[in-house]
């Protein structure tokens, strides 16, 4: 235990005593995640969320989860409460006769941990995350509408362009 009450992981990241996720919580101001942000990394692995994307109620965790990528490595997604509550009911809801069910479940939560906004707005991503995320002095913040990744900004750079190819067809679909 940290001296401040935090409580230090075997990642070496401190988090402070907070409330488990609610996904019953009704949020009367959704929060929209939208922009790019670049922030540093520092050498506990910290990274600041912008302010108006974070959760307006103190100790809300968000859940991060090494999302593999196609061919531009993996990335971390960042889930709110009600995110990572609809994505365990999407997963609840395949067939327990989908072999892909219990491989998400097993992938999903061996690879994804639970975090909390210190009181500078930043979290703290466990080491074996960031590395395998290619996360070191830079990390980019790209908003997703309802939730948002983590990418190195080497990453950042590929996935920006193979969505630029497939932007255009994308977009007939919401027309």
């Amino acid at each position: 235990m940290h001296p401040s009450g935090a409580i230090v992981g075997e990642d070496g990241c401190a988090s402070p005593a907070v409330n488990k996720m609610d996904s019953s919580e009704e949020n009367t101001t959704p929060t929209y995640y939208n922009s790019v942000y670049q922030h540093g990394v520092d050498e506990k692995r910290r990274v600041q969320i912008p302010a108006k994307w974070r959760p307006a109620k103190p100790g809300t965790e968000l859940t991060l989860v090494l999302w593999p990528k196609d061919r531009e490595g993996p990335c971390l997604r960042v889930l709110p409460p009600q995110q990572m509550a609809k994505l365990m009911r999407d997963v609840d809801a395949m067939p327990n006769s989908d072999s892909n069910k219990v491989v998400l479940k097993r992938f999903i939560g061996s690879e994804s941990v639970q975090v909390a906004l210190d009181k500078a707005g930043r979290i703290c991503i466990p080491e074996k995350m960031a590395r395998d995320a290619g996360l070191q002095e830079e990390a980019i913040l790209v908003g997703l509408l309802d939730r948002f990744e983590i990418l190195s900004p080497e990453r950042f750079e590929k996935v920006k362009a193979s969505d630029v190819i497939i932007a255009q067809e994308a977009f007939k679909l919401m027309e």
